[in-house]
């Protein structure tokens, strides 16, 4: 479909403009980059979308003992300072930024970066590109990302100010640390089970 006058004939849409494109567009997952590009992701397959779930059913769980804030899935974009509306696979935002908002600012794309993100890749996903939204998550003020890669088993850790951490096995358990206090995550729990 992507109407809109075929995206305002391939020009800049406003924030408004880009949310209404989406809106007629719900089956596709689509985000913007801080220079207006529009960028449409292919659905994840069945596996991706089983391991998409298992983590934020876990995060989930974690948040409603917790309550210290809200749990986002992959159909959540957020409009980040820098200008781009991203859509990770999984995000956090800490409950008394997420209540500065207005309400009107709640129903859109919300203009916070979450404290935590998470993104799974999936096979029609690129490492790169991937690692370069970790990077603008981190400069857009996101506390604590995990980009886990199922194809090799190798999960980057990005904290701001921090040198990237890499770990190669799912024999392992993630911390969410500060951020997620006493979040864990066990990465086998993302081995499928045939």
């Amino acid at each position: 479909m992507l109407t809109l006058e075929t995206k305002k004939s391939l020009g800049y849409l406003t924030d408004e403009q880009f949310f209404q494109l989406c809106l007629e567009n719900r089956d596709l997952r689509i985000e913007q980059n801080s220079e207006g590009q529009i960028f449409i992701m292919a659905p994840t397959g069945g596996e991706t979308g089983n391991r998409n779930s298992t983590l934020v059913s876990q995060l989930w769980l974690w948040n409603h003992h917790s309550k210290l804030g809200l749990v986002f899935d992959s159909s959540t974009g957020f409009k980040l300072p820098n200008g781009s509306t991203r859509s990770p696979d999984a995000s956090w935002v800490e409950k008394s930024r997420w209540q500065a908002l207005t309400s009107a600012e709640r129903k859109v794309f919300p203009p916070i970066c979450p404290d935590f993100v998470v993104e799974i890749k999936s096979p029609t996903d690129d490492l790169i590109t991937l690692q370069a939204k970790m990077l603008e998550w981190l400069a857009n003020g996101c506390r604590l990302a995990w980009l886990i890669n199922p194809e090799t088993e190798i999960t980057y850790i990005y904290r701001p100010n921090q040198a990237l951490e890499t770990l190669d096995t799912w024999d392992t358990q993630l911390s969410g640390e500060a951020v997620l206090p006493d979040f864990i995550f066990d990465l086998k729990q993302l081995r499928l089970e045939d």
